[in-house]
């Protein structure tokens, strides 16, 4: 591979994950020889015989095989898109995928509607893992200040880093805390996307989901709807007046989320759909 060349190296690892199956195989063969060469999009149409070293040809085929193994491209290049942000995963983070922004989309007329009244906006993000949810909602919100509540570790790390990365660390505040529990303020928005798929629905899911995403944020219990119950249970105590909870949902719950919530004494106020046109989101305040 000594003599490898930029678009000889796209074109080869095309071909590669094309034979192996891969769905999106220009997609991954693009995003794995751009980030281990360096170059850009453009450079790659402008500059297809620009030459590769051989460790760097050496990374790109080490990485197409491990892809044609099965794991997730954006895992191999350690990072993922996300509501204008790039934002680095580690094991115990969630992959942040576009349905999320969905949730996003839907709770920022609402926030601005609070900010706007200029006595501050203060965002809770229950499951944060890589803090996508509360950076890209910080990122629109220049008032807002955000926590991010995670049962891991690891993730509140990555979610730290992405947030320096971001330029958003002096309004973002990681917490160690399993849901509410090391929880002590009030918010005036809380956001989840929480673990919804049902235990015995876990091995129906694409390997790439089900053995590089972290399982607990993916189990949801017997009938998935375990973290629902949690946060509409705890919420009321951490909820400022008019303040306003969304949380992504399966695209089979939305009926069962919202009676959970009307239990707990809330009602909906809004829901959006995501790109496939399924129920995605649902918005509920305090009846």
């Amino acid at each position: 591979m000594s003599d490898a060349t930029l678009g000889g190296m796209l074109r080869l690892a095309r071909a590669e994950l094309a034979a192996s199956g891969i769905a999106d195989a220009a997609l991954d063969a693009r995003l794995i020889v751009e980030h281990f060469s360096g170059a850009t999009r453009t450079e790659t149409i402008v500059d297809p015989e620009r030459p590769l070293d051989a460790a760097i040809a050496g990374a790109i085929m080490a990485a197409l095989a491990r892809r044609m193994r099965g794991e997730p491209v954006h895992r191999i290049i350690g990072y993922r898109e996300f509501h204008g942000l790039r934002l680095s995963l580690s094991p115990e983070t969630l992959e942040p995928r576009p349905d999320t922004e969905t949730l996003v989309d839907t709770m920022l007329p609402y926030l601005r509607m609070i900010a706007a009244r200029g006595k501050g906006c203060r965002i809770l993000d229950l499951g944060t893992g890589t803090g996508a949810i509360a950076l890209a909602l910080l990122k629109e919100l220049p008032q807002a200040e955000a926590v991010g509540a995670d049962i891991s570790a690891d993730a509140l790390k990555t979610a730290a880093a992405n947030a320096r990365t971001a330029g958003l660390a002096a309004r973002f505040r990681p917490l160690l805390s399993d849901w509410f529990s090391a929880v002590s303020e009030k918010f005036h928005g809380i956001v989840s996307n929480p673990p919804y798929i049902s235990t015995a629905e876990l091995d129906d899911l694409q390997p790439e989901v089900r053995l590089f995403d972290p399982i607990r944020a993916l189990d949801g219990g017997a009938d998935g709807l375990d973290a629902y119950r949690i946060i509409a249970t705890r919420a009321k105590a951490h909820l400022e007046e008019g303040g306003r909870i969304g949380v992504e949902i399966g695209f089979r719950q939305k009926d069962k989320v919202t009676g959970i919530f009307r239990a707990a004494g809330y009602q909906l106020v809004g829901a959006a759909r995501d790109l496939g046109s399924n129920d995605r989101v649902l918005v509920f305040g305090l009846a």
